[in-house]
């Protein structure tokens, strides 16, 4: 009873996390100045430039638009795994395609942020894939 509980609590800090830098992300998007770039001529570039594949929108939009989705994903996992350990504990720790789906996520996001982006999500990444996979080994034992 005690590993299905620290099971649960490894896996919901580990979405918690996601989810903390999902909402914090998505508030960057619209309040701030936090995702414009340090150059505003550059902000400015990008609202006159729309991308090859269309004319119908601007780098700006498009920025803005991949941000915001990017956010809205980290959310997701957020909410879906943090209920899944809560409400269904079971069910998420003896699915492997729930088990991997969520490792295969995490995993993308810590390579995403190694690479492409800073420290600071990067970090709370690593943390919550940590978690992640310490809960998935204490449900198994």
């Amino acid at each position: 009873m005690e590993d299905r509980i620290a099971a649960q609590i490894l896996m919901l800090l580990s979405a918690g996390i996601i989810l903390a830098l999902g909402v914090i992300h998505l508030a960057f998007t619209f309040r701030g100045s936090k995702l414009t770039p340090r150059d505003p001529a550059l902000q400015i570039a990008m609202s006159r430039t729309s991308p090859v594949i269309t004319k119908e929108t601007t780098m700006w939009h498009c920025w803005v638009g991949f941000n915001a989705s990017h956010s809205m994903g980290a959310i997701l996992f957020g909410l879906v795994y943090g209920f899944l350990a809560v409400a269904h504990a079971q069910l998420l720790f003896h699915s492997m395609f729930l088990l991997v789906v969520g490792l295969a996520m995490l995993g993308g996001f810590l390579a995403l942020g190694k690479v492409y982006w800073f420290s600071i999500p990067f970090r709370g990444i690593a943390v919550a894939l940590a978690c992640y996979l310490a809960g998935i080994a204490v449900a198994l034992t």
